[in-house]
């Protein structure tokens, strides 16, 4: 009997046919960083480094077998969530959570593109918010997505923090808004925590496009150190700064038409090995 394992992260995320971001973003980062990678796909969308050309979706039925399959079999020490784009999707999915409310779960609540075309209507994102958001440890919004939470334009930190202490009445444990769209010379991201504290970071901003699904990135970065124990603080400072690595030792790198990709594996670790508890 085998007595050793690899912490293992299930990402439930959209196809990206490009590479760069959703699972096979996702896959890269949790591998890049030394995790074991299992995925459940939740949508097929048609895309490359310009935008989204159209979605096909998942029968419902495959996505519940699909995460039946995984979680029967290697069961997952963090889940990161991706794109969740229909309200039957939702219920399936946070029916699942709650039956495994021991595993952290990283909720990366895709509304809106990089390249800016809104990925899912208002009903889904108010089913998300009801039924998703208070099963998830940490949800991960981009500046415009935060805006869509709260209801109000977030173009400064000032406006961030006001946002994030909106969002955090939905129900959720952890929120960091990235503030990777602010106009100003530096990237800042606020951590809002379950204990009321806000952590800033920050970070030097690089002149290039090739961004293309660094909230992916991020998201699953922040699950794959949650599922090495790291505490959520911890975690998600390491995974911001694997991402700004990536992005650096990729920006002058030309990989498609539109807005290239991250470099996931500037710095491949080995695969974690950890003793098998039973």
């Amino acid at each position: 009997m085998n007595k050793k394992t690899y912490p293992s992260v299930l990402t439930i995320a959209g196809f990206d046919g490009s590479g760069g971001a959703g699972i096979q973003g996702d896959i890269k980062a949790i591998s890049a960083l030394g995790c074991f990678a299992t995925s459940v796909l939740t949508a097929l969308p048609v895309q490359n480094t310009t935008g989204v050309k159209s979605i096909y979706p998942i029968p419902v039925s495959a996505v519940q077998q699909q995460l039946d399959a995984i979680l029967e079999d290697i069961y997952p020490d963090a889940i990161k969530i991706g794109m969740v784009h229909t309200c039957e999707l939702v219920d399936v999915i946070a029916e699942t959570l709650r039956q495994h409310p021991n595993i952290p779960v990283v909720f990366d609540p895709v509304m809106v593109a990089t390249s800016g075309h809104q990925l899912i209507n208002d009903e889904t994102i108010a089913a998300i918010v009801e039924k998703l958001f208070p099963l998830a440890d940490v949800i991960t919004p981009n500046l415009d997505e935060a805006s869509t939470l709260a209801q109000m334009k977030m173009e400064t930190v000032e406006e961030m923090y006001r946002g994030g202490a909106i969002i955090q009445q939905l129900g959720v444990k952890h929120v960091l808004i990235k503030g990777g769209h602010l106009k100003t010379s530096r990237l800042t991201s606020l951590l809002f925590d379950d204990q009321g504290e806000v952590s800033e970071f920050h970070f030097e901003k690089f002149d290039t496009c090739n961004t293309h699904g660094s909230g992916c990135t991020l998201s699953s970065a922040i699950a794959s150190y949650l599922a090495q124990g790291k505490s959520m603080r911890e975690a998600v400072a390491l995974a911001q700064d694997y991402v700004h690595q990536a992005i650096f030792h990729g920006k002058d790198v030309r990989i498609g038409r539109g807005n290239g990709p991250l470099n996931h594996f500037f710095n491949p670790q080995k695969l974690v090995i950890h003793e098998v508890v039973h």
